[in-house]
């Protein structure tokens, strides 16, 4: 999340709309909307987002996804065909040498950032995401934890692998254990960007991009023996570079990360 760029509000209208989750064009013709009829109202589209999370206000007016929402619904879905291909893994393990392994991003894969995006305004800021991780956990992604922790139990490697700064390592760390999550996010599991001191194995070292870091990373877990066969993440650059039998990609209209 600290390096966000925002989708223009045309794609992210297209995104509720369609089912789409890339970044686009303003039009189909053009990246420039050459007038304001080709943008979609501004509040208009957050309305769209608020209705497709199912938005929910508690008694401290602070806004909340629902698990009955369409987003919800998608997201299962995803769920489910992750997990048969994942029971298919488990059957074929007595017979592979590797070791299995998933890989997660964290932001809108494993914990929603639904309720710090209301609270932004959609508007983030490294600052505001430092203050909210200090003092507010996020909700699980809905049923993530239930299938991660399936996925432990059954024998398969759990890494979590996201843009989040190393600053923010004992925040998250302590965000997923109360969200639900099982695995042990260790130094050997948790891997978080730090660019005062780039780990060795990536060699654009604190200048590489979000595919380059995680797809680098994800290189590095196969190194130590590991077969990836799922890597789940929210953006296409979670998913990009390579280094995972298969690919989940989790909805996500709020925002875009190149």
């Amino acid at each position: 999340m600290s390096t966000r760029v925002r989708i223009a509000a045309a794609t992210a209208a297209l995104a509720v709309g369609a089912g789409l989750y890339a970044a686009g064009a303003a039009t189909a013709g053009h990246s420039v909307p050459v007038t304001d009829k080709e943008i979609p109202n501004l509040t208009q589209v957050q309305d769209k987002i608020k209705a497709y999370y199912g938005d929910t206000v508690d008694a401290k007016g602070q806004h909340w996804a629902s698990a009955k929402s369409n987003y919800a619904k998608q997201v299962a879905g995803i769920e489910a065909t992750a997990k048969q291909q994942l029971e298919q893994v488990v059957r074929n393990a007595k017979h592979n040498k590797v070791k299995p392994a998933i890989v997660l991003d964290v932001d809108d894969t494993t914990l929603l950032t639904y309720n710090y995006e209301l609270q932004q305004g959609f508007a983030f800021t490294p600052q505001s995401q430092d203050a909210y991780l200090k003092s507010t956990d996020m909700p699980a992604v809905f049923g993530m934890p239930k299938l991660v922790n399936w996925a432990q139990s059954k024998g398969i490697t759990v890494f979590y692998v996201t843009g989040r700064d190393e600053h923010q390592r004992a925040w998250s760390v302590r965000n997923l254990k109360t969200a639900g999550y099982k695995p042990v996010a260790d130094r050997a599991h948790f891997f978080l960007k730090n660019k005062k001191t780039p780990p060795a194995y990536l060699s654009c070292g604190a200048k590489c991009t979000t595919i380059e870091y995680k797809s680098g990373t994800r290189k590095h877990i196969e190194s130590e023996g590991y077969r990836i066969v799922a890597n789940f993440g929210d953006q296409y650059s979670d998913l990009k570079g390579g280094y995972s039998e298969r690919t989940y990609k989790l909805p996500n209209p709020m925002y875009f990360l190149p």
